[in-house]
């Protein structure tokens, strides 16, 4: 009989936040401390270890905040692609912060009045820089049929969540290896306001900026995206 040998399994588990693309459409659990259950949730339920969180825009503030309540115990490693933390509003003890409470109030207005005409204006920002759109067309409108997936009071409430929630004291609980992911042409999430300041915070991180990309790196430089993540993963 041939030896027995373990078997190392990796597999990628996406999930679609509630209010958004298939998951039920809630009145409320759009604070961070819900959606971070959310995801503790989905970890223990599939009884996940050795987990790699990667957590693109909003959903690296889920990851900031797996830290502070539920510790790294499921965990290996952590990835902030494109993402909010440590703080985007810019406050007084926050200079720092990229984003004004003016151009925050008039997003929220600008969806609140056409989420058609919103999301087609997102799509178009999410995926350009310095003018250009950096993906197809139908790719850009592959993105705008998940943005219409949406539930509105879900989009409203997440806007507040990820523009409000300060992530500072939650990534000085980062105690596992950690990569810092981000474009240096996103205009949503501008990388000196975020993901410069997190691989400041969390010692021992590394980082890898792709040049010209916007705030959809992921997509519009999805090769050099895909190697960085994956020489990260192979560590």
């Amino acid at each position: 009989m041939a030896p027995l040998r373990r078997v190392l399994v990796r597999a990628a588990i996406t999930y679609d936040r509630r209010g958004f693309g298939r998951s039920d459409k809630t009145l409320t659990g759009y604070s961070y401390g819900t959606l971070t259950e959310d995801l503790h949730a989905l970890l223990t339920e599939l009884d996940l270890t050795d987990v790699t969180l990667v957590g693109f825009s909003m959903g690296g503030g889920e990851a900031a905040r797996y830290f502070t309540t539920y510790g790294n115990e499921r965990l290996r490693s952590v990835v902030f692609a494109a993402a909010v933390p440590p703080y985007l509003m810019k406050t007084g003890d926050n200079p720092d912060g990229p984003l004004e409470k003016s151009q925050a109030a008039e997003i929220t207005a600008q969806l609140t009045a056409n989420q058609e005409k919103f999301y087609d204006q997102f799509t178009t920002e999410f995926f350009s820089s310095k003018g250009v759109l950096r993906v197809s067309e139908q790719q850009r409108q592959e993105a705008l049929a998940l943005c219409l997936q949406a539930d509105k009071k879900a989009a409203l409430a997440c806007l507040n969540a990820f523009g409000t929630t300060d992530f500072r004291d939650d990534l000085t609980k980062v105690s596992i290896p950690t990569l810092v992911l981000h474009g240096s042409a996103d205009a949503t999430v501008p990388f000196a306001g975020s993901g410069a300041r997190t691989h400041a915070a969390i010692p021992g991180s590394q980082l890898h900026v792709i040049e010209g990309a916007p705030h959809g790196c992921n997509v519009s430089h999805a090769e050099e995206f895909n190697r960085a993540l994956i020489d990260f993963l192979g560590n």
